[in-house]
């Protein structure tokens, strides 16, 4: 199952959190159940688990692990069969501090089938497996070469990845004294060759390590001739070589010459989220400079425009931690309200502005979800983008995680 860009921003948030989560001992429990398992099947191992949870020494621990057992099953209560993609089940004692501790649940069907039962009891909860359901599968083998050097990488998702870099032996085109012109040309010739094959070899080992399916085509760059007697000479892995996508010219041959490769590439590559991502921030930074600047960013022009409905397309950092808060004075006769965006770093919310008693929040919303909603009402597109391109991390580093491209200029304070 795909993720759609909220999906997976959301995907990712609840990983996080589950991600800070700890238990005082291992009375975290993590319960992964594939679809075709019957639920009798688990309530019957997590009964047995409990009383061998009575052999453990430490009261306090003991009777952790019982609670979050016993909640389990009576979760389990409420499944009588699992979902297509099967459920994840966390549940346990959450350390909050000072000697304290919470009982968290929480159940979600997964975006894709889980395969193995798990039954997991730690300090934290078991996420492996669904922070791998997060990583984009498009894989791409990339090779940029010369006569001089070349350095072979994988496109992970968004990710450039360098495998190898090498520097060859071939000769300067000037021979030296005492040497005929056609026996420095066949050495030279010979010298080439044998760069091109330990290239190839390097490309071998590097792309076949991974599963055939997920490597969706091979990209190679450098100037001409060289990367075209390099394809042409079939140095790849006949496997490979059927998967050469394409070639391109970039000047560099380094690890930089990578992602000169994959900016070279982006037509070809439209459909991978890195390049619609890149393109979409490229297209609001011109936008930014342009005579017609329909461009905005910041947290309050954006929202501002956001209601004008004067949003095209919606940039938001996925980043962003963040809430919109819906705050309330606690004077109950007062009518104060407020909409604040804050984050763990936020001041403490301080007094009423009418009467002066204290302010209490009474409803948040993750600031991504809140603008997002805001855009669907305009049918604005919204793209959450990654920090993992250079791109990415200017948008997050220098406008605050949060910019527009605008259908139309508007003016306002």
């Amino acid at each position: 199952m795909e993720f759609t860009a909220q999906e997976k921003y959301e995907f990712k948030r609840l990983l996080d959190d589950l991600r800070k989560k700890t238990g005082r001992g291992t009375e975290l429990i993590s319960l992964y159940i594939p679809p075709d398992k019957q639920i009798s099947d688990v309530t019957a191992q997590l009964r047995e688990e409990y009383g061998q949870a009575a052999n453990i020494k430490s009261r306090v621990t003991r009777l952790s692990v019982q609670g979050a057992l016993e909640s389990a099953m009576s979760r389990l209560k409420l499944i009588p069969k699992p979902p297509p993609n099967g459920v994840v089940i966390f549940i346990g004692n959450i350390d909050v501090g000072g000697g304290k501790s919470d009982m968290y649940s929480a159940a979600l069907e997964p975006p894709d089938p889980i395969t193995t039962y798990r039954y997991h009891c730690d300090s934290s909860f078991l996420l492996s497996s669904l922070e791998a359901m997060l990583a984009e599968k498009k894989t791409f083998g990339l090779i940029v070469l010369d006569r001089r050097e070349a350095t072979v990488g994988i496109l992970k998702g968004k990710r450039v990845e360098p495998e190898k870099h090498m520097t060859s032996t071939v000769p300067g085109k000037q021979r030296k004294g005492g040497q005929s012109s056609h026996r420095f040309q066949q050495l030279r010739l010979i010298a080439i060759h044998d760069f091109y094959k330990r290239i190839g070899d390097a490309a071998n080992e590097a792309f076949l390590a991974l599963d055939s399916k997920d490597l969706e085509g091979i990209l190679i760059g450098g100037p001409s001739p060289t990367k075209e007697e390099f394809i042409e000479g079939g140095f790849l892995h006949h496997e490979l070589q059927r998967k050469i996508l394409d070639s391109f010219d970039v000047s560099y041959t380094d690890e930089s010459g990578l992602y000169e490769l994959v900016d070279a590439a982006q037509d070809r590559l439209l459909d991978l989220e890195l390049t619609q991502d890149k393109l979409v921030v490229k297209r609001f930074m011109t936008e930014l400079v342009s005579e017609k600047g329909l461009a905005s960013y910041g947290e309050r022009d954006v929202r501002r425009n956001l209601e004008l409905g004067a949003v095209d397309t919606l940039l938001l950092s996925e980043d962003l931690r963040s809430n919109r808060a819906k705050i309330v004075c606690s004077n109950r006769s007062c009518d104060f309200t407020d909409s604040q965006t804050r984050s763990t770093s936020s001041p403490p919310l301080g007094t009423c502005l009418k009467c002066g008693n204290a302010l209490s929040i009474i409803e948040e919303e993750d600031i991504v979800s809140d603008l997002s909603r805001l855009a669907a009402q305009s049918s604005a597109t919204v793209k959450i983008i990654s920090t993992e391109f250079e791109e990415g991390t200017q948008l997050y580093k220098a406008f605050g995680g949060i910019a527009a491209i605008l259908r139309y200029r508007t003016s306002h304070l």
